[in-house]
């Protein structure tokens, strides 16, 4: 079911031109001091956890602010300091603000008092497909008279307020060239230090890693069975439109067969902004659930995974960081490709076999978990894959995030030697 698209979106901003503005004056009066307030679009996670650790353990005074209940509650059972972004206090948080932190928006905080702020956009994958102003999706305006001007000036604003960026990691040399186009940014901006996301998947033993993530996943799914394959399927957002690949019951049954006769579960992610539709019409053990209200960040749970099917979403790049196989499934590729656009080709990320529907995924899936060959064919190609777009598999990429803002003029806080 879809439930957020980029014209309802780009609609609404335009409506907020006034709050903006009013926001701006107050932003204008207002000192900022030296706290660091952090938020995520899609919860308390992502890269902005990774770096708000690091920040607090330096001794920096941090706030995360949150949108709803449950963020107040994952951020409470993490000890975070919070505050409501959209209250007078999360505005005023945000206003008073040293460094703010987002990774998806300015609306991650309180949009109305990012201006003045040193910003840090961590963003949340690497761009496979277009992002950004690189995308006609990202104007998106309702179909009203005068929609192209409203197009013009949602193009705009998304330009003004990119340039309030100071510091955006990019995983790679190739990703920044892709995140320097889709923002329009230059002056060194774009800095190559890696994603503070994934250092969970590169940092310790993977032995730790993965028993860690076995126990996180199990404790939002359930038990799995000790020698099953566990396959997770992470299909990306469709700009509000229905998913093409939701499976038909006939497609459910065959699906839970083969995972029955290898021993192997079927984990069901959608993506967070249009979730629903996956549910089988008949309950098994085989498939289960793992959509963002049970888990608001896959990622660290991504070393108890065996095998990844995906379409065109930016997780085939950084399972490569555990060597993991992944298959694609994507009904609509020509029409994404002109809707939405590609960074290359799409056949240079998923190869010539990308499959179109589930009828043709199948007997790929039973292949690679029949063939040890072939799983481990697959796993070279997604490794390889991943070395093009990730420069680092050390986990240290947050602390070079965070040295890279120290040395852009953010100062240590006080009393640190």
């Amino acid at each position: 079911m879809a439930s957020f698209s980029f014209g309802s979106g780009n609609a609404a901003k335009l409506l907020r031109i006034p709050l903006y503005l009013a926001g701006r004056a107050g932003t204008l009066v207002i000192p900022r001091g030296a706290r660091w307030v952090f938020g995520c679009g899609a919860g308390v996670g992502d890269g902005a956890l990774a770096l708000h650790r690091v920040a607090a353990a330096e001794g920096h005074d941090t706030v995360w602010l949150t949108s709803s209940d449950r963020e107040d509650r994952d951020a409470a059972a993490l000890g975070l300091r919070t505050m409501r972004k959209g209250s007078l206090r999360g505005w005023w948080a945000t206003a008073r603000a040293r460094v703010v932190v987002v990774t998806h928006g300015l609306g991650d905080v309180n949009r109305y008092a990012v201006s003045g702020a040193f910003v840090v956009q961590l963003w949340h994958g690497i761009p496979l497909k277009r992002i950004g102003l690189d995308s006609p999706a990202t104007t998106q305006v309702p179909d009203v008279p005068g929609a192209a001007l409203l197009r013009r000036l949602v193009g705009f604003l998304y330009r003004r307020a990119a340039q309030r960026i100071r510091v955006f990691p990019a995983a790679s040399h190739r990703s920044r060239g892709r995140l320097e186009s889709a923002f329009a940014l230059g002056d060194g901006r774009v800095v190559v230090t890696g994603e503070p996301r994934v250092d969970v998947l590169s940092a310790g033993d993977p032995t730790e890693r993965r028993a860690a993530a076995s126990d996180a996943l199990a404790r939002v799914v359930g038990e799995l069975p000790t020698a099953s394959r566990t396959i997770l399927y992470a299909p990306t957002w469709r700009d509000g439109a229905d998913d093409p690949a939701v499976p038909s019951a006939t497609q459910w049954v065959r699906i839970i067969q083969m995972l029955e006769q290898r021993d192997a579960v079927l984990l069901v992610r959608s993506h967070p902004l249009g979730e629903g539709g996956y549910a089988p019409p008949l309950p098994s053990r085989r498939v289960r659930m793992l959509g963002s209200g049970l888990l608001t960040d896959v990622t660290p749970v991504l070393p108890a995974i065996d095998v990844l099917i995906t379409d065109y979403s930016s997780m085939a790049y950084d399972v490569g960081l555990l060597r993991m196989p992944v298959l694609f499934l994507a009904p609509d590729a020509e029409d994404y490709a002109r809707t939405r656009g590609f960074y290359g080709r799409f056949q240079d990320v998923a190869g010539d076999d990308a499959a179109t529907g589930w009828d043709s995924l199948l007997p790929q899936l039973s292949a690679l978990l029949d063939d040890e060959d072939l799983f481990s064919a697959r796993a070279e190609r997604s490794d390889t894959l991943s070395a093009e777009m990730h420069a680092f598999r050390d986990g240290g990429n947050t602390r070079r995030v965070y040295e890279t803002i120290r040395a852009r003029g953010i100062p240590a806080p006080k009393g640190a030697a």
